[in-house]
C-alpha cells in the first residue's frame, strides 16, 4: 500500500495505527502462540521530576501495560531449511520473529532456501516443530526466469 493512501486512510479515520515497542509486540505474539489473552508489558515512567534523581543511581519507576495478544490469519516465514512435514531451521536474524509467528498464527506458509528429504535434519537444530507449519514451498530449482 502507499504511504500516501495509507496517510490520507488515517487521516479520515478509516484505519487505525498503533506503535508499538518491538519488545512488546515480541511479547504480544508470544502471548497469542501459548493461547493466552493478553500480557503485561513492562512500561517505564520518566517524568521531570526523578531525572535528577535517576543521575544518583536511583531507577525509574517501572510499570506494567495490559497489552492484547497479536494473532494472524496467515503467517508468510522464510527459513533457511525445512523439511515436507514443516521442521524448520533459521539463520541468523530469520530467527527474530519467524519461530514465534508460526506459533501466533492459523495457518503458517514457509520458503525454505533448502528443502531437505525427511530424516535430514539435526533434531537439535529445528527451530520450529512441523506442527505449527501448514504449507512449505522451495524455489531452489526454479531458474531465474520462473522466478520473475
Amino acid at each position: 500500500m502507499d504511504s500516501q493512501i495509507f496517510d490520507d486512510l488515517y487521516r479520515r479515520g478509516k484505519v487505525e495505527l498503533e506503535l508499538v515497542p518491538q519488545g512488546n509486540l515480541a511479547a504480544r505474539i508470544q502471548a497469542a502462540g501459548a493461547g493466552l489473552g493478553a500480557v503485561f508489558t513492562p512500561h517505564r515512567l520518566r517524568p521531570r521530576r526523578w531525572r535528577k534523581a535517576r543521575r544518583h543511581g536511583k531507577s525509574t519507576v517501572a510499570t506494567t501495560c495490559w497489552s492484547t495478544r497479536s494473532k494472524a490469519d496467515f503467517a508468510l516465514i522464510k527459513a533457511h531449511q525445512g523439511d515436507r512435514w514443516g521442521n524448520l531451521v533459521y539463520r541468523k536474524a530469520a530467527r527474530n520473529f519467524g519461530p514465534i509467528m508460526a506459533t501466533a498464527a492459523k495457518t503458517t506458509i514457509v520458503e525454505v532456501s533448502q528443502l531437505v528429504a525427511l530424516g535430514d535434519l539435526d533434531p537439535e537444530n529445528i527451530i520450529t516443530p512441523g506442527i505449527f507449519v501448514q504449507r512449505v514451498f522451495s524455489l531452489e530449482n526454479l531458474t531465474a526466469a520462473q522466478r520473475a
